[in-house]
Protein backbone atom coordinates (compact mmCIF):
# COMPACT_ATOMS: atom_id res chain seq x y z
CA UNK A 1 0.00 0.00 0.00
CA UNK A 2 0.98 3.69 -1.01
CA UNK A 3 1.95 6.08 1.79
CA UNK A 4 -0.33 9.04 2.08
CA UNK A 5 1.12 12.06 0.79
CA UNK A 6 -0.23 15.04 1.62
CA UNK A 7 0.68 19.25 1.08
CA UNK A 8 2.83 21.03 3.30
CA UNK A 9 4.22 24.30 2.77
CA UNK A 10 8.29 24.79 3.67
CA UNK A 11 10.29 27.73 4.50
CA UNK A 12 13.17 28.33 2.71
CA UNK A 13 15.97 30.98 2.16
CA UNK A 14 15.68 34.46 0.85
CA UNK A 15 15.75 34.24 -2.71
CA UNK A 16 16.18 30.06 -2.51
CA UNK A 17 12.66 29.33 -4.18
CA UNK A 18 13.22 28.46 -6.94
CA UNK A 19 16.69 26.54 -6.34
CA UNK A 20 14.86 24.61 -3.44
CA UNK A 21 12.13 23.11 -6.10
CA UNK A 22 14.60 22.23 -8.16
CA UNK A 23 16.76 20.40 -5.70
CA UNK A 24 13.46 18.95 -4.53
CA UNK A 25 12.20 17.40 -7.43
CA UNK A 26 16.30 15.88 -8.55
CA UNK A 27 14.98 14.21 -4.91
CA UNK A 28 11.83 13.33 -6.73
CA UNK A 29 10.23 14.99 -4.21
CA UNK A 30 7.01 16.36 -5.64
CA UNK A 31 6.59 19.87 -4.99
CA UNK A 32 4.71 23.04 -6.55
CA UNK A 33 6.76 26.50 -6.17
CA UNK A 34 3.91 29.03 -7.46
CA UNK A 35 5.65 31.72 -9.79
CA UNK A 36 3.62 34.70 -10.72
CA UNK A 37 3.91 36.65 -14.26
CA UNK A 38 4.85 39.68 -14.29
CA UNK A 39 5.66 42.80 -16.37
CA UNK A 40 8.68 44.52 -15.53
CA UNK A 41 10.01 48.04 -17.33
CA UNK A 42 13.28 48.74 -17.27
CA UNK A 43 14.43 52.31 -18.68
CA UNK A 44 15.80 50.35 -22.59
CA UNK A 45 12.98 47.94 -22.36
CA UNK A 46 9.60 45.17 -21.48
CA UNK A 47 10.15 42.06 -19.98
CA UNK A 48 7.88 39.14 -18.50
CA UNK A 49 9.26 37.87 -15.55
CA UNK A 50 8.37 34.71 -13.28
CA UNK A 51 8.49 35.36 -9.72
CA UNK A 52 8.07 33.36 -6.79
CA UNK A 53 4.24 34.44 -5.43
CA UNK A 54 5.27 33.39 -2.07
CA UNK A 55 8.10 34.47 -1.10
CA UNK A 56 10.11 31.88 0.97
CA UNK A 57 7.69 29.35 0.56
CA UNK A 58 7.72 25.96 -1.65
CA UNK A 59 5.05 23.63 -1.28
CA UNK A 60 5.96 19.38 -0.76
CA UNK A 61 3.46 16.98 -1.41
CA UNK A 62 4.98 14.04 0.70
CA UNK A 63 4.35 11.40 3.25
CA UNK A 64 5.86 11.14 6.91
CA UNK A 65 8.98 9.12 5.73
CA UNK A 66 10.04 11.81 3.02
CA UNK A 67 9.84 14.59 6.14
CA UNK A 68 13.23 14.43 6.89
CA UNK A 69 14.84 14.43 3.10
CA UNK A 70 12.64 17.46 2.51
CA UNK A 71 14.27 19.11 6.10
CA UNK A 72 17.36 18.01 4.45
CA UNK A 73 17.76 19.65 1.43
CA UNK A 74 19.73 22.67 0.71
CA UNK A 75 17.81 26.37 0.86
CA UNK A 76 15.24 24.70 3.46
CA UNK A 77 14.45 26.32 6.44
CA UNK A 78 11.51 24.35 8.00
CA UNK A 79 8.24 23.28 7.52
CA UNK A 80 5.62 25.94 7.94
CA UNK A 81 3.82 25.62 11.22
CA UNK A 82 -0.13 26.25 12.33
CA UNK A 83 -0.84 25.44 16.08
CA UNK A 84 2.30 23.57 16.65
CA UNK A 85 2.02 20.96 13.72
CA UNK A 86 3.26 21.43 10.49
CA UNK A 87 0.14 23.41 7.89
CA UNK A 88 -1.69 20.98 6.24
CA UNK A 89 -2.38 22.44 2.93
CA UNK A 90 -5.64 21.05 1.19
CA UNK A 91 -5.54 19.65 -2.50
CA UNK A 92 -8.66 22.25 -3.56
CA UNK A 93 -6.40 25.20 -2.17
CA UNK A 94 -3.23 23.58 -4.18
CA UNK A 95 -5.06 23.22 -7.27
CA UNK A 96 -7.01 26.88 -6.93
CA UNK A 97 -3.41 28.61 -6.65
CA UNK A 98 -2.57 27.03 -9.96
CA UNK A 99 -6.22 27.67 -11.51
CA UNK A 100 -5.78 31.35 -10.28
CA UNK A 101 -2.03 32.31 -12.14
CA UNK A 102 -3.09 30.28 -14.79
CA UNK A 103 -5.70 32.57 -15.51
CA UNK A 104 -4.02 36.21 -14.12
CA UNK A 105 -1.02 37.73 -14.34
CA UNK A 106 0.82 40.51 -11.43
CA UNK A 107 -1.15 38.97 -9.20
CA UNK A 108 -0.74 40.01 -5.63
CA UNK A 109 -1.16 38.35 -1.85
CA UNK A 110 -1.98 40.26 0.88
CA UNK A 111 -1.53 38.68 4.68
CA UNK A 112 -4.79 38.19 6.47
CA UNK A 113 -6.96 36.89 9.18
CA UNK A 114 -9.56 35.27 8.15
CA UNK A 115 -13.20 36.24 9.69
CA UNK A 116 -16.61 35.18 8.74
CA UNK A 117 -18.74 37.08 6.48
CA UNK A 118 -21.18 36.49 4.13
CA UNK A 119 -21.11 33.20 2.41
CA UNK A 120 -20.94 33.57 -1.52
CA UNK A 121 -20.75 31.53 -4.68
CA UNK A 122 -19.71 32.45 -8.04
CA UNK A 123 -21.92 32.19 -10.95
CA UNK A 124 -19.94 32.92 -13.95
CA UNK A 125 -16.23 32.78 -14.81
CA UNK A 126 -12.95 30.56 -13.51
CA UNK A 127 -14.40 29.80 -10.11
CA UNK A 128 -17.97 29.08 -11.64
CA UNK A 129 -19.83 27.70 -8.34
CA UNK A 130 -17.11 28.05 -6.68
CA UNK A 131 -18.56 28.97 -2.57
CA UNK A 132 -16.64 31.32 -0.52
CA UNK A 133 -16.68 33.60 2.10
CA UNK A 134 -16.20 37.69 1.55
CA UNK A 135 -13.60 39.56 3.64
CA UNK A 136 -13.98 42.73 1.62
CA UNK A 137 -16.12 44.13 -0.92
CA UNK A 138 -13.96 46.71 -2.97
CA UNK A 139 -15.07 48.59 -6.03
CA UNK A 140 -14.86 45.38 -8.18
CA UNK A 141 -11.89 43.72 -6.28
CA UNK A 142 -12.56 40.52 -4.38
CA UNK A 143 -10.43 38.13 -2.37
CA UNK A 144 -9.88 34.41 -2.28
CA UNK A 145 -9.06 32.43 0.92
CA UNK A 146 -6.12 30.41 1.30
CA UNK A 147 -6.84 29.99 5.04
CA UNK A 148 -4.40 26.84 5.86
CA UNK A 149 -1.75 29.58 4.88
CA UNK A 150 -3.39 32.92 6.08
CA UNK A 151 -3.03 34.57 2.16
CA UNK A 152 -5.79 35.52 0.11
CA UNK A 153 -5.19 35.96 -3.49
CA UNK A 154 -6.69 39.59 -5.51
CA UNK A 155 -8.27 39.23 -8.54
CA UNK A 156 -10.92 41.73 -10.51
CA UNK A 157 -13.92 39.84 -10.89
CA UNK A 158 -17.73 42.09 -11.07
CA UNK A 159 -20.06 42.06 -8.49
CA UNK A 160 -22.60 40.78 -10.83
CA UNK A 161 -20.50 37.38 -10.97
CA UNK A 162 -21.59 36.14 -7.44
CA UNK A 163 -24.59 35.72 -5.22
CA UNK A 164 -25.02 36.09 -1.82
CA UNK A 165 -26.17 32.30 -0.16
CA UNK A 166 -26.07 33.14 3.40
CA UNK A 167 -25.89 36.81 4.72
CA UNK A 168 -24.18 36.74 8.12
CA UNK A 169 -24.15 40.25 8.56
CA UNK A 170 -27.89 40.66 8.89
CA UNK A 171 -29.15 39.79 12.09
CA UNK A 172 -31.72 36.46 12.64
CA UNK A 173 -34.84 38.30 13.74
Amino acid sequence: MEPIKKWYAVYTHAKWEKKVANLLARKEIENYCPLNRVLKQWSDRKKIVYEPLFTSYVFVRVSQKENISVLQTDGVLNYVNWKGKPALIRDSEIELIKNFLFDHSNVRLEKIAVEVNDTVRIKYGLFVEQEGRVTEVMDKTIRVLLPSLGYAMLAEIPKSHIEVINNRSKGNC
